[in-house]
């Protein structure tokens, strides 16, 4: 503290006192005030005073020392008595004591400053000190005379008061006191960080200026909580920012009582949690509504299907579940990427929408697959109606970036309580029918017939754990040579799937794949096989082999116009690879129900330089206008009629037949099941030299393939 001013002490005295007991040494009398003269009326002022009264020389030797003092300072009378007044003076305040001195000299009064001076036991003390000069008969300074007042309990109360201020201005919280009639008397920083208003808006407003309107039965039950002494701990709720914003707490109210424990207000420490809420919420979107299409997601429409549920039992009405796959989808995904068909998926989500009611549920589940729950169906023509609805919105254009987009829907539909079951098997019957849909030719709904429950959950069950196969590598291809028998020739080999099935071991196709047949799922593994045989051609090119592979195709994967795209994606990632050494088995009822289609999709693939042959090649339609129309360079005869020729006449005219077709068209032959030397001396007399079959090799693993091929070479010819 600077030394105190001559002119004018800047530090007044503040009201409070020191109380202590008075010295055992220090008699009283009963004599009244008024009796005493002058100068006992001022001992005994001196005397009986609370404050210090001290008297020094100029030189500053005490010479009066009062009980106070004593109490003040711990030092009796007769210890300071005499003694320099500097030795209760810490040594960082002895120029002010110099600047004192130099008043007092001058005849000046020092009034009123806060020092600090210290006591018998070593504890500095606060004190409020006015020093007056002390002259003496003829006007002379001969002294001092300086009053004392022990403030160290009032200037910690107001340290503690300051840190307290500052505490609550730094504290991240909103901390606000109010009366008894709501109105705000207190409002922190904090305060106005989380709502907007300053201090100066918000005190004395009533606190309900912070409510939402919905919420003002909320301060009447906080203040008769707080009226009844009772403090509301931990509740959240939320106010109203003063730019209108919601904010979201978590409020902890208490009473605030006076000396007399009576209630005079309330405190509220209010915690900004809007940051934390928005996550709660933004959390519980996620887990309960599609992140793309903002539509329920799987999760919340099994819930709400099971209200509906309840609610149609108790209504004695009924509800529909529609279960939609989109039709062509991933093609567009692949072609025109990811955006593109999330744009898409939004703009159907919302015109499937349009055509439900308020109370219906439209969710997605995952991929391009939706399901909708129809509740309170009072007929079947309004199911109907709805249905034929949703898959014309569906099949309607959509123009994406300029981009001219079509898909179709296959819809499955059951109804509750006529399928009456629990909610997920009821999801689960009409994702059944929604297969029956698209294997029944796509853009088209099928209703959930119990009566085939078991053999749709078969097939249904069977493409779920084939796809899971296909995921986890369980799938590999064999390999079996095709051979001229009249050059000994090798000319190729056929690719063919095998399944190595954890339990079942090693499983050929016929095990497996009629029963995925026009599932989509036959259309992916198609897309792997092709892929990886020519990975393996990649490979054997490597190795100094240059082998022709065919493959079949699916009957769906010739019917899908967006296969010569997918197919010319998989050439060029496998650029080393000459496209005619890839061939294409199709089977020949392939082109039955769209022969246009198909006639397309195999120009385009030959475009690319791949050949085409046609498999099982007189088991089907054989149309001379069929073989023209088609331009597959190879015929396949069936392994039926190869195996036996021998002894069946019609057989062995069938054969000879088809050798004469290809001749006719210019084709290539190939006879399938050739299982003895018979057999391939017959053929070559009937001029057929290619062929495939037991009696040549068995399908074998890649990798025991160029061991075949020397073996093959050292063996005679079959034409000799």
């Amino acid at each position: 503290m600077k030394s105190p001013s001559c002119e004018t002490v800047a530090i007044a005295r503040r009201a409070g006192g020191t109380s202590y007991r008075r010295s055992s040494k220090v008699q009283t009398k009963s004599v009244s005030y008024y009796d005493m003269g002058p100068v006992n009326r001022c001992s005994a002022i001196v005397e009986f005073a609370d404050d210090a009264i001290i008297t020094n020389t100029l030189n500053g030797i005490i010479t009066s020392w009062n009980p106070a003092a004593e109490v003040m300072f711990g030092y009796e009378a007769a210890e300071m008595i005499g003694q320099a007044t500097l030795r209760l003076i810490p040594i960082e305040r002895l120029e002010e004591e110099y600047s004192i001195q130099e008043c007092i000299v001058a005849g000046e009064k020092v009034a009123h400053f806060e020092t600090v001076r210290i006591r018998k036991d070593g504890v500095p003390i606060d004190l409020s000190v006015c020093i007056s000069p002390l002259p003496d008969s003829n006007g002379h300074i001969v002294g001092t005379s300086m009053i004392a007042r022990n403030i160290t309990e009032k200037i910690h109360l107001q340290i503690a008061t300051e840190q307290f201020r500052a505490l609550v201005d730094s504290s991240d919280d909103a901390i606000i006191t109010k009366t008894l009639d709501g109105r705000i008397s207190s409002w922190n920083m904090a305060a106005q960080n989380i709502f907007g208003y300053t201090a100066e808006e918000m005190l004395g407003q009533p606190m309900l200026a912070l409510f939402p309107a919905d919420r003002v039965d909320e301060e009447n039950f906080i203040l008769n909580k707080i009226i009844n002494g009772e403090k509301v701990d931990h509740f959240e709720t939320v106010r109203i920012h003063k730019n209108g914003a919601p904010v979201y707490v978590s409020v902890t109210i208490s009473p605030i009582l006076d000396r007399y424990g009576r209630v005079v207000g309330a405190s509220k420490i209010a915690r900004d949690i809007t940051r934390l809420h928005l996550q709660q919420e933004q959390l519980e979107r996620i887990s309960h509504f599609d992140a793309l299409t903002g539509l329920p997601n799987r999760l919340l429409v099994s819930d709400r299907l099971g209200q509906a549920m309840a609610h149609a039992k108790r209504s004695g009405q009924e509800l529909a579940v529609l279960y939609l796959d989109l039709d062509g989808f991933k093609y567009i995904n692949d072609t025109h990427g990811h955006n593109i068909g999330d744009a898409l998926l939004i703009a159907l989500s919302l015109r499937i929408s349009e055509q439900l009611r308020n109370n219906d549920t439209l969710a997605r589940i995952g991929g391009d697959e939706f399901v909708a729950v129809l509740a309170d169906l009072l007929h079947d023509d309004h199911l109907n109606h709805v249905v034929m609805r949703i898959l014309h919105a569906c099949a309607e254009p959509v123009y994406i970036e300029g981009i001219r987009l079509e898909v179709s829907a296959s819809m499955g539909v059951t109804t509750y309580p006529y399928d009456n079951v629990d909610a997920d098997v009821l999801l689960r019957h009409a994702d059944q029918a929604m297969y029956e849909a698209k294997q029944s030719g796509k853009n088209r709904s099928a209703k959930f017939d119990a009566s085939r429950e078991a053999e749709g959950k078969s097939r249904y069950s069977h493409a779920r754990r084939l796809g899971q196969a296909l995921e986890q590598d369980e799938l590999l291809l064999y390999y079996q040579p095709k051979v001229n028998m009249r050059s000994n020739e090798v000319i190729g080999v056929e690719a063919l799937i095998r399944w190595q099935h954890p339990e079942r071991g090693l499983l050929a196709p016929g095990q497996f794949l009629p029963m995925i047949e026009g599932h989509q799922l036959n259309e992916q593994i198609g897309l792997w096989v092709i892929e990886r045989a020519l990975s393996q051609m990649q490979a054997w090119l490597r190795d100094g082999i240059r082998m022709q592979v065919s493959v079949n195709l699916a009957p769906n994967q010739l019917q899908n116009p967006n296969f010569p795209t997918l197919l010319l994606r998989s050439l060029e990632r496998h650029a080393a690879i000459n496209p005619a050494d890839l061939e294409l088995e199709i089977l020949e009822t392939s082109a039955l129900h769209d022969f246009a289609t198909v006639s397309s999709v195999i120009q385009s693939c030959r475009n690319y330089g791949v050949e085409f042959s046609i498999d099982d090649f007189g088991t089907g339609y054989s149309s001379l206008t069929y073989l023209k129309r088609l331009s597959a360079t190879t015929l396949k005869i069936d392994q039926s009629f190869v195996r036996d020729m021998l002894v069946d006449q019609e057989d062995l005219a069938i054969v000879c037949g088809v050798i004469g077709l290809a001749k006719a068209f210019q084709r290539k032959v190939i006879a399938e099941g050739v299982e003895t030397r018979a057999h391939g001396e017959k053929l070559l007399q009937l001029g057929c030299d290619l062929a495939q079959g037991y009696g040549i090799s068995r399908p074998m693993p890649a990798q025991t393939l160029p061991a075949w091929l020397d073996k093959w070479r050292d063996q005679t010819h079959w034409s000799h």
